[in-house]
């Protein structure tokens, strides 16, 4: 039986070149759906389970780090690849924390890609060379337990905040959610309150510092 692999990631042309290498070159794999944001992907892996995600870590709507956390906290078994255009080591931390056993960038030879996708399905953990100098060890054990985000801001409170720095509007954030201007007005300055914020720019400023957009 093939494996069933999901990938998200805002850009067609990724999504197309990825697609190309696992059919291509993986082995028993098939891509069993595209998706091209973080809530999407959060709402399919609600009802279709898959064999490993291969996950972008900037999207829009919601974030590749926010959408793998909730992913694994509705199935704790999930493996997860991550993708990124970059090989920093804080992408590469916040992107295990979050729960994802794989990173690669999406300049990485082909055979990488499935080879993360092998080694993930297996259980193992993977990071394409790029990246392989940093020690997953360090990210493990008793940081695992600690609290990404210090500040208490809920998952929802994050998902305004990604939004706002994105440049959406109240109207346009609370169309998005199906909530009314003044759930979302109620959000924000619980946001700002919890962060002691209360400037957009420096809204913005931490919300991609803390990678929670990436703009």
């Amino acid at each position: 039986m093939k494996k069933k692999i999901v990938l998200a990631d805002d850009h067609a042309i990724v999504r197309s070149g990825v697609r190309a290498v696992v059919e291509n070159l993986g082995k028993n794999m098939e891509i069993a759906a595209e998706l091209s944001n973080g809530k999407e992907l959060v709402e399919y892996a609600a009802s279709h389970k898959a064999d490993v995600y291969v996950v972008d870590i900037s999207m829009p709507v919601l974030n590749g780090i926010e959408a793998v956390e909730r992913l694994v906290k509705q199935d704790p078994s999930a493996k997860v690849v991550m993708l990124s255009m970059y090989d920093d080591r804080l992408s590469v931390e916040k992107s295990l924390k979050a729960g994802a056993k794989g990173f690669i960038v999406k300049v990485s030879a082909a055979d990488e890609i499935v080879d993360a996708i092998e080694e993930v399905a297996a259980g193992r953990f993977y990071l394409c060379s790029k990246v392989s100098k940093y020690i997953v060890q360090g990210f493990l054990g008793k940081n695992m337990a600690r609290k990404r985000d210090g500040t208490g801001l809920t998952p929802k409170e994050k998902e305004v905040l990604q939004l706002i720095a994105e440049g959406y509007s109240s109207k346009q954030i609370a169309k998005n959610f199906n909530l009314s201007l003044n759930t979302i007005h109620v959000h924000r300055n619980n946001i700002m309150r919890k962060l002691g914020i209360h400037k957009q720019a420096e809204l913005v400023r931490y919300a991609i510092k803390e990678g929670i957009a990436q703009l």
